[in-house]
């Protein structure tokens, strides 16, 4: 597969963020025993272990509704300026759902956020996926490829709002005339994050976004996306980053990450990974081609919820470290984790596993300076 120059022999290092649990349950829809916690305190001092642990950037969760283990949730934006207050060097991306979010506030609460932050906020517009969630609270509930046009019209309009005075924009869910923010957010401008798989939101993702989280696959299924959102970004004449989703089982052996994962899915609540599934497999088979998120996982991979254990990064930290290295070959800018124990695993994967990924992108640079 022809990849793009940037990714054939890249020398920027991977970046990670992680999940934060910012609703209950943690990131499996799994009984077993998680000391993991949804509170704020346990989540400040997470964030706090985070940057120090050597993560980029932690991604809070909208949800509005009960299900699938989240039984309580905090609020995306407000939790996010909560851990950046309690952090320094870390970001912070808060995820909007266009449709409850208009971007007149959204571009103002990030604006304000990031005044207060010195640039440390940024987004991730988040298209829809959960039906049951829109109908509770009174939201329409669009066609898949529809979601991703408003989506796209939500970020254009957070853009131009952000960068110019006397904003004037006439689109076909967004308009605004002559609208001029002050204080525009301070610089560096907020980075946009989306999530997705289709066809449509890799589209979006090529024209209008800085970063396109993926669900968790192989190498050789993000390598698939990867030459296709860079080659339609290319045409575009627009730069986008990659994201995948991961969930991390880091272990002494391979033999006990393996035996925990398998301890996780033995736990399983099988009603609520039914449910979730069937939820989140309509929403991604809505989509034209059949593509979209989830459409075509299994039972196992939809216990994790972002299909985080098909990326394999399960084992020793020596083989984490490879196959995130891997990852990046084919094109991954930033790999995005989640844990069953956050605050130690966090603090594990620092220690262990973070040093051997930047011993390996480092030999490799020396190898290509060499040659």
């Amino acid at each position: 597969m022809g990849f793009p120059p940037s990714h054939r022999d890249r020398s920027d290092p991977i970046r990670f963020a992680y999940w934060v649990p910012n609703v209950s349950g943690g990131l499996v829809i799994s009984k077993i025993p998680q000391r993991t916690s949804w509170d704020a305190p346990y989540n400040r001092r997470l964030a706090q272990i985070a940057e120090a642990a050597g993560f980029d950037y932690a991604l809070t969760q909208i949800r509005f509704t009960a299900g699938y283990g989240a039984e309580y949730q905090h609020e995306s934006v407000a939790f996010s300026h909560a851990l950046l207050a309690a952090t320094s060097k870390l970001k912070v991306i808060a995820a909007l759902l266009p449709g409850p979010w208009n971007p007149t506030l959204a571009a103002k609460q990030i604006a304000t956020i990031s005044q207060l932050t010195e640039g440390r906020i940024a987004v991730n517009v988040v298209s829809g996926w959960f039906s049951g969630e829109f109908r509770a609270i009174g939201e329409p509930w669009l066609d898949h490829d529809e979601r991703y046009r408003r989506s796209e019209e939500f970020i254009r309009a957070l853009r131009g709002i952000w960068t110019q005075d006397a904003f004037t924009f006439r689109g076909d869910f967004y308009r605004f005339t002559n609208y001029t923010l002050k204080p525009k957010p301070a610089d560096p401008q907020p980075e946009v994050f989306q999530g997705g798989s289709s066809r449509a939101a890799r589209d979006m993702a090529a024209r209008v976004s800085d970063w396109y989280f993926t669900n968790g696959n192989t190498p050789e299924g993000i390598a698939a996306q990867v030459d296709d959102i860079q080659a339609k970004a290319r045409a575009n004449g627009h730069s986008v980053k990659v994201g995948v989703n991961a969930f991390v089982i880091a272990r002494e052996t391979e033999a006990e990450a393996r035996a925990v994962l398998q301890d996780i899915i033995d736990h399983a609540d099988p009603e609520a990974v039914k449910a979730f599934g069937h939820e989140a497999k309509n929403a991604g088979k809505a989509s034209p081609e059949g593509e979209g998120n989830w459409a075509k996982s299994s039972f196992e991979d939809l216990v994790q919820y972002n299909d985080g254990f098909k990326t394999n990064l399960i084992g020793t930290p020596d083989q984490i470290a490879e196959r995130i290295v891997a990852l990046k070959d084919v094109g991954v800018d930033l790999a995005l984790l989640a844990f069953l124990h956050f605050q130690e695993e966090v603090a594990y994967f620092g220690e262990h596993v973070i040093p051997r990924v930047r011993a390996l992108e480092a030999a490799r640079r020396q190898r290509a300076e060499a040659a």
